[in-house]
């Protein structure tokens, strides 16, 4: 581990494991939000926030070849290290098993343990460097799943035999209903003041009377501070 960083993959609950080489010189890591955009009526465009999307992790960086008792370079931040195509058929093979990795990237102040699938893996022998492979991988993270159990509901049909079906839960309604407008009463209000105020028509405080329950008496002392519906 060169000044406390390392990246490591591993396989199958850490059972093949190996630190790379070489530090790539950079890291890309993104992750975007999952949130949708609604038109609403009156209120405009609003944002409904999701689940954020999986990360995707990509970098490049090489394989050097070592040979047995050569001088291990300066830049091999790992002390285990293997040949390029140990790394290489390592790889491959847990692309070809179809079973997602464990990325674990460390840093100072930073740690980043994630599994994910290996989406793309290119590599080359690099001209001038017998031996070495440049490659590029692209990972993105796996969201472990399983299988739910589904309740199947047993009814006799008119042929003396059973039919099963599949007992779904029944969708919500939603409350399409419209919420009544209201007013709170100030001093000096009364209903004419209010419906020419909140309504635009003066002539409709018999409307306010009537969806509020009101008597002739009580119009004549509005409480200030009462709440009271407003008709649509």
């Amino acid at each position: 581990m060169a000044n406390g960083y390392s990246i490591e993959l591993s396989f199958n609950n850490r059972a093949i494991w190996f630190e790379l080489p070489v530090l790539p010189e950079e890291i890309e890591i993104s992750g975007e939000g999952d949130g949708e955009t609604y038109n609403i009526l009156d209120l405009g465009q609003i944002n409904v926030i999701k689940a954020p999307g999986l990360k995707t992790i990509q970098f490049e960086s090489f394989f050097p070849a070592i040979p047995p008792g050569g001088t291990v370079p300066s830049y091999v931040s790992s002390a285990n290290w293997g040949q390029p195509a140990d790394y290489i058929q390592l790889i491959e093979d847990w692309m070809n098993k179809r079973r997602p990795i464990r990325f674990i990237f460390t840093s100072q102040g930073l740690k980043i343990n994630l599994a994910m699938s290996i989406e793309i893996f290119n590599y080359k022998e690099v001209a001038g460097s017998p031996g070495d492979f440049e490659y590029e991988l692209e990972l993105k993270e796996y969201v472990f799943y399983a299988a739910k159990k589904v309740k199947l509901k047993t009814t006799p049909t008119a042929a003396g035999t059973a039919k099963t079906t599949t007992q779904k839960e029944p969708p919500k309604r939603p409350d399409e209903r419209a919420k009544p407008k209201t007013v709170t009463v100030k001093a000096g209000d009364t209903l004419m003041k209010i419906a020419k105020r909140e309504l635009g028509d003066g002539s409709r405080w018999k409307e306010i009377q009537k969806l509020n329950g009101l008597t002739d008496a009580q119009l004549k002392t509005l409480k200030i501070g009462s709440v009271l519906k407003l008709p649509g």
